[in-house]
Parts: structure tokens; sequence; C-alpha cells
């Protein structure tokens, strides 16, 4: 079967409309992907018509307004496209969209963030182990490319401050333990993979001027199946690319 080299690009836009008036139509255009996974939308439909010539486009809107949110522009067909992880607890929010493709799962998922305080903690253990078993589900069937804003710096590299952020939400030992089991479980981290000691960044907080001196945190992701790990060809960070707190992370891929 002929192979594929395949480009997937994830962007946590924090609001679409606002970030369409940031130039996100040329970066868009410039990234030039098969895939273009969104996180945090947060629209309701109708609220902005954004197409693109030649992609065909899947939304999942949270019930509540101008909240959470997810999108993917695709240029290829799928055979099935699927919302939420089928439970009730966790399909309000928009977070998740499935698109079945002939060799692969793709999803895009926007992780909860356990809040100030961790108030949303206990929520997020639950969400962790829930969609980890979605994933594995879809792997059963076929390999699977995970693509968003996990709400989490797994290690120490992959954010600027450590040591003071060690309870902070997307830094806590449980929400790290939750990322290492996934791992475990058969998936991989694929830029960490391909770039083992690299330090580079995909969220800045607009607070202290962060991204300015470059105090950030890597949270954004794509991990796959462990049996697509030699395909990949590239996993790269946008760090160049403005329009939202979060820059768009890719994955080139060979299917």
């Amino acid at each position: 079967m002929e192979r594929k080299n395949l480009r997937l690009v994830s962007w946590n836009v924090n609001g679409l409309r606002a970030c369409a008036t940031k130039g996100f139509a040329d970066a868009f255009v410039s990234l030039d992907a098969d895939f273009f996974c969104l996180q945090e939308t947060k629209m309701q439909e109708g609220q902005l018509e954004l197409s693109f010539e030649g992609y065909t486009s899947y939304w999942n809107y949270a019930e509540k307004k101008g909240y959470s949110g997810t999108a993917i522009y695709t240029r290829h067909q799928p055979l099935r496209v699927t919302y939420g992880i089928g439970m009730e607890e966790h399909d309000h929010e928009g977070r998740v969209i499935t698109l079945e493709m002939e060799t692969f799962f793709l999803v895009t998922v926007y992780v909860p963030n356990s809040q100030d305080g961790l108030r949303r903690l206990d929520y997020r253990m639950r969400w962790e182990d829930d969609f980890l078993a979605y994933l594995q589900r879809l792997d059963r069937e076929k390999p699977v490319i995970v693509c968003g804003d996990l709400n989490v710096a797994h290690e120490e590299i992959d954010l600027k401050n450590p040591k003071t952020n060690r309870r902070n939400a997307g830094f806590t030992d449980e929400e790290r333990e939750k990322f290492g089991i996934w791992l475990k479980a058969g998936f991989t981290d694929t830029f960490r993979h391909l770039h083992p000691d690299e330090v580079t960044y995909s969220w800045w907080s607009y607070r202290f001027r962060a991204r300015e001196k470059n105090a950030g945190w890597r949270i954004d992701y794509f991990v796959v199946s462990n049996r697509l790990r030699e395909q990949v060809t590239e996993a790269k960070i946008h760090t160049d690319i403005m329009g939202s707190d979060h820059c768009p992370v890719e994955l080139d891929i060979s299917l």
C-alpha cells in the first residue's frame, strides 16, 4: 500500500473569534496541514463563518457559552465522526472529536484544567481514567493519533519553573502520574521521543510578560499509539506563531 506523508497541526486558539482577528487565517494557510485541530474555540454554532478551500470542518461546542469547544479541519474524508467519549459526565463541554480514517483514528482533545486551588482535580482524575479507557478501546481497532491541550507538563524539562509550580494545576504529581500511565499503556509523546532534551514551550501566561521572557510550559501534544512511533518523521512547536497564549504544534507522519 502506498504511504502518504501527512502533516497534522493542533492549536489551542483560546477563543477562535479573537484569534481570527490576530492572523489565524494566515497561520492556517502557511501551516498547510492535512488535519488542523483546534481547542478552546469558545463559541457556539453560527457565531463565526470560517471556511478554507479544500477543507471540511467538524465542531463540538460546549453547552456553556463562551467555554471550551473543539474543531477539526480536514482535507481527507473520514469514514466516521464522533463527538465526546460516550459518557454523560464528560460530554457536555465539547472537549473531544474523533475522526475514524482508513488506517487510524485521529482524536483532538481539550483536557479539563484542574483550576485554581485544584478545585477540579478530583474530576480531572476521573476524566483521565475514562479518557484513557476510551483511547484503549479505539487502539484495539486501529492505531490512534491524539492531539490537543493536555493541560499537563509531564516532566520538569516541560516548564520553566518546576519547583515553584509543584502543586499548581498542570504540574501536580497526580496529573503527571496519569500522563505517565497513559504512556506506559502503549502511547508515545512524539515531541519528547524525537527531541529528548529540547526545552521548548507551547503555552505562556498572559501575565508577567511570560512569553517575552519565555517562561512557558509544554502542555500541547501529539501522542500516538506505539506502533506508529517509527512512522513519525517530525514533531514541531511553532513558537513564532502568535494569536493565542498557546502556539501551534505539528506532527509529520508517514502512513
